[in-house]
């Protein structure tokens, strides 16, 4: 059974058992989150489709871990002008690890 959810602005196609990194979600590591916007669950070849979520659906999740992503820089530049600047971003995220997907 696999799970396509919403959260931080972002869509991603869960399973159980997987783990991934999402925005920072406010809670402990250790604790138990309910993602409730989810837009399709599929199984074998039923797949239910949401108009936009799809009712009852939840997947729980447990928090790992919280972290900072790899740094990235931004460069503005204006050739010819004597301009440069640079700036780096260190995005914050949560290693989540999904338990199971309720229909």
């Amino acid at each position: 059974m696999y799970a396509v959810i919403v959260t931080g602005g972002r869509q991603y196609r869960v399973v159980q058992g997987e783990t991934l990194r999402v925005e920072k979600l406010v809670a402990e590591v250790g604790d138990e989150v309910k993602l409730d916007q989810v837009l399709m669950v599929g199984e074998g070849d039923g797949v239910t489709v949401g108009a936009p979520l799809v009712d009852g659906a939840v997947v729980t999740a447990k928090v790992k871990s919280h972290g900072r992503a790899e740094k990235i820089r931004i460069v503005k530049f204006r050739r010819r002008k004597h301009h440069r600047k640079e700036v780096g971003h260190r995005q914050h995220y949560t290693e989540i690890e999904i338990l199971g997907i309720a229909k």
